[in-house]
């Protein structure tokens, strides 16, 4: 399990020093449409107490990108970068967090970026918020655990050509899961499955990120392909764009918000099903 003291002051230079800048590419909308989603998702029993918080878990879904905007050194928690372990299928870093860190030292694993352990971490502060009965942090908790969810699902936050700019195509990231999603999420026929129980929740996370993963290539060729012939991001290019790469986009939102709802139902099936409030 990741651990919750603080990093040590060596591995955070360390990480302040091979981290690419703050790039991210889900916006602040695409993590509302994934959260919205996932209450749909929900068994009744579970569903009706986050129905009841609906409005106050969209309201603080993007607080984690307005504290990354202000520290980028926090961008460790949102990614984690296959590629500088391995080639495919990435099978050289071990899942478990003591194992991975006593194969490549704390240094490498915080540099490369922590999401699928993050993941396990606040799935377990949930679960301990859902036994506590506090519901203030169950809510807290369940609102930080479906950002962190949702980013495993961002093709981009699985490599460290994370913006698109080692291809010649800076700023991929964000037409992908920012300006597409606020042009066209209207339009998206999202339709997650049901939210199911999930055995082991960090395990699950590296699944989801390299299944996000093998989107990524595909993205970046109908990127390149849409600006051909015109000077400019213009609508012409969003329009191609959304033609070629909207149907992944979708995919991913809905199997993020899918994920979500499994999450949160986890959680609560581990703390016992215990009696949930109204509100």
């Amino acid at each position: 399990m990741f651990p919750r003291k603080s990093i040590r002051f060596a591995a955070a230079i360390a990480v302040c020093a091979v981290l690419p800048s703050c790039v991210c590419a889900w916006g602040a909308n695409a993590q509302r449409l994934i959260a919205n989603k996932a209450f749909e998702t929900l068994p009744p029993e579970l569903r009706e107490f986050y129905e009841a918080n609906r409005v106050r878990i969209l309201a603080m879904i993007s607080d984690p990108l307005d504290t990354l905007a202000k520290n980028p050194n926090e961008q460790h928690l949102h990614v984690l970068y296959l590629n500088r372990y391995s080639p495919f299928p990435f099978d050289s870093l071990p899942r478990n967090y003591a194992a991975a860190l006593k194969k490549f030292g704390q240094a490498k694993i915080e540099a490369n970026g922590v999401l699928p352990w993050q993941i396990g971490v606040y799935s377990e502060k949930l679960t301990e918020a859902f036994r506590a009965r506090n519901w203030n942090d169950v809510r807290l908790y369940s609102t930080m655990l479906a950002h962190y969810v949702a980013e495993a699902h961002d093709p981009f936050n699985t490599t460290d050509n994370s913006d698109g700019r080692a291809m010649g195509q800076t700023g991929a990231n964000s037409r992908f899961g920012t300006s597409l999603a606020d042009r066209y999420s209207l339009f998206f026929p999202m339709r997650p499955n049901d939210a199911r129980f999930i055995k082991d929740p960090t395990d699950n996370a590296f699944e989801d990120i390299l299944n996000a993963h093998s989107w990524l290539q595909i993205i970046l060729l109908a990127d390149r392909r849409s600006r051909a012939g015109l000077a400019d991001y213009t609508d012409d290019y969003y329009d191609r764009f959304y033609n070629q790469a909207g149907a992944v986009l979708i995919r991913q939102l809905s199997d993020a918000a899918s994920e979500v709802g499994s999450y949160w139902l986890t959680a609560w099936m581990n703390a016992g099903k215990p009696s949930l409030p109204q509100r």
